[in-house]
């Protein structure tokens, strides 16, 4: 994942549309929120395995070694966002079992 697609994904989540009422088509109420976690998941699974490729590239000669730091460099950045994004969201549930009856 590299900083391009991290900025392309916040801004597609940024311009997210409120759901629509019931009855009106699923498509038209823009992408769902579990849909967009689970892509962000598989980009971070993806990134991490082009990484250890890369890493194990590199060991054997195969691949320049800024190619393996570049790898590594862009999974962190994954990480971190993931990690950012779930600290939210685990700030957004507290949130909500504060919230009076």
């Amino acid at each position: 994942m590299t900083p391009a697609v991290a900025a392309k994904a916040y801004a597609s989540t940024a311009d997210a549309t409120l759901p629509k009422p019931e009855g009106l088509d699923k498509t038209a109420a823009g992408p769902d929120f579990a849909e967009m976690l689970t892509s962000a998941l598989t980009e971070v699974v993806e990134s991490g395995k082009a990484a250890e490729q890369a890493g194990m590239a590199g060991i054997t000669g195969k691949t320049d070694p800024v190619n393996v730091v570049t790898a590594v460099a862009e999974t962190e950045l994954a990480l971190e966002t993931m990690v950012s994004i779930r600290d939210k969201v685990v700030s957004a549930y507290e949130e909500i079992l504060r919230m009076p009856i």
